[in-house]
């Protein structure tokens, strides 16, 4: 039912972390095509096992660490979690030297959360000119993971904030909403929701 309930407009991203090639191969033989995967060793063991299936969108969600971007690079074409300035010019440096051009997403943490890493609204739009001036990267959209204690109404206005923000920063990706609030995301504008319970079933 999340599949068709999804609107045309959002991607539908299935969380793979955590779950076998063979779970993997089973969502892909019902059309799911775009992965979202957080550990490097383990996404490239299932890559190598599911090597014949050329057509899967690998996405990297996880936080991504400074010495693990020239193999993320490698093993995705779009990250979600470019949180500080200092990585995203890492990762346009790394790519150049790789003949890349990855999605970027850039994460916003909008609500105070000890959690959680990204950029203050302030922070992005200052260093906006800088991230956009950066060769061998392609700015997707913007990234937002809500704390867990937010109620409804407080996650519909932080999506709808993340909505405004990546307009204002001329991107059209809004990487929003998972198991749990998917369906708010997408009705703010969440152009990518990474669902994985919803479509797996929780251990």
């Amino acid at each position: 039912d999340l599949v068709v309930a999804l609107p045309a407009a959002v991607k539908l991203l299935a969380v793979s972390k955590g779950r076998s090639a063979a779970e993997i191969r089973a969502l892909h033989a019902l059309g799911q095509r775009s992965f979202g995967e957080s550990r490097v060793q383990e996404a490239a063991l299932k890559q190598q096992e599911l090597a014949d299936l050329s057509d899967i969108d690998w996405q990297f969600i996880g936080r991504l660490q400074a010495n693990k971007v020239r193999p993320v690079l490698k093993a995705f074409k779009a990250i979600h979690a470019v949180d500080s300035f200092n990585l995203a010019q890492r990762i346009s440096r790394i790519a150049g030297e790789l003949e890349l051009c990855p999605q970027l997403y850039l994460q916003l943490k909008l609500r105070p959360d000890a959690n959680k890493a990204g950029l203050s609204w302030a922070e992005a739009q200052s260093l906006w000119p800088q991230l956009q001036s950066l060769p061998d990267v392609h700015w997707q959209g913007v990234m937002v993971i809500p704390p867990r204690e937010l109620s409804e109404q407080g996650l519909s206005a932080l999506f709808a904030e993340a909505v405004s923000h990546a307009t204002a920063l001329g991107l059209p990706g809004r990487s929003m909403g998972m198991s749990g609030d998917w369906r708010l995301a997408a009705q703010q504008g969440s152009t990518v929701v990474r669902v994985g319970s919803a479509l797996f079933g929780s251990d």
